[in-house]
């Protein structure tokens, strides 16, 4: 059966040695897009740790910084198989690098890396760190869960191992807005003004002729405006839950 039949029959592929070329292409591109994704979210974090109001909070946000580099390291170890040079990569670019706050950062990537353009945005403190996790959580739980159906099995197995600790982050989060709407109410609806619209950016435009290639392939199955209604669904009703809206 020709490569392309089989994948569009729900085929899997489980190494980089029986991959055809424009499949790694695709393959690679994701992988990168996560790994640095990840990388830049947990760095933008790890300023976080010294805003946090109490030890909880401290603990919280250092396990997000830890767990989402250790998830970027997951997808590189992958890469690796591909040719990769794993320790140049991670130096290549500065992941704490970030636009001005008021910059219009549209979705081409920017600055070299392939991180999402809501990763080039900075936090300014607390409440607005814990709004932004909340909402990119949101965002990844539903992008991640895509993926890790992928065709390319060995990334598809990663991601699942990974949902639960990004569920986990995004539920920190909550958490941490559950304190933080009673306390700063107009500082967090104003983070939430800011980064919704940031934040629904990140799955890329409504028609999309790249979706299209990469289901073919195996490697997406839901078009991007369904994932941003489900995202915004999901959004909205945390934002009304804590009367943020």
């Amino acid at each position: 059966m020709p490569i392309a039949d089989y994948l569009s029959q729900g085929g899997k592929l489980t190494s980089p040695e029986n991959v055809p070329p424009r499949y790694r292409g695709e393959v690679l591109r994701l992988m990168s897009s996560f790994v640095d994704s990840e990388l830049a979210g947990s760095a933008g974090f790890a300023a976080a740790i010294n805003w946090a109001p109490g030890i909880k909070e401290r603990i919280a946000a250092s396990r997000i910084t830890l767990e989402k580099a250790d998830h970027a390291e997951r997808v590189l170890d992958l890469m690796e198989g591909f040719g990769t040079d794993k320790d140049r990569y991670q130096r290549t670019h500065d992941w704490a690098a970030r636009a001005d706050r008021d910059a219009t950062v549209d979705a081409r990537r920017q600055g070299g890396d392939m991180r999402l353009s809501v990763f080039h945005y900075p936090l300014t403190g607390w409440t607005d760190a814990v709004v932004m996790n909340v909402l990119m959580g949101g965002a990844t739980l539903i992008a991640v869960g895509e993926l890790a159906r992928c065709s390319y099995q060995p990334l598809a197995e990663v991601l699942r191992d990974i949902l639960p600790r990004e569920r986990r982050h995004m539920e920190l989060g909550i958490e941490g807005l559950d304190r933080i709407a009673g306390d700063d109410a107009e500082g967090a609806r104003a983070s939430v003004r800011y980064w919704m619209p940031r934040v629904a950016e990140t799955f890329g435009p409504a028609v999309s002729d790249r979706f299209a290639r990469l289901k073919e392939m195996g490697l997406r199955h839901t078009d991007n405006e369904s994932l941003r209604r489900e995202w915004r669904a999901g959004a909205d009703g945390i934002v009304a839950r804590f009367g943020l809206d």
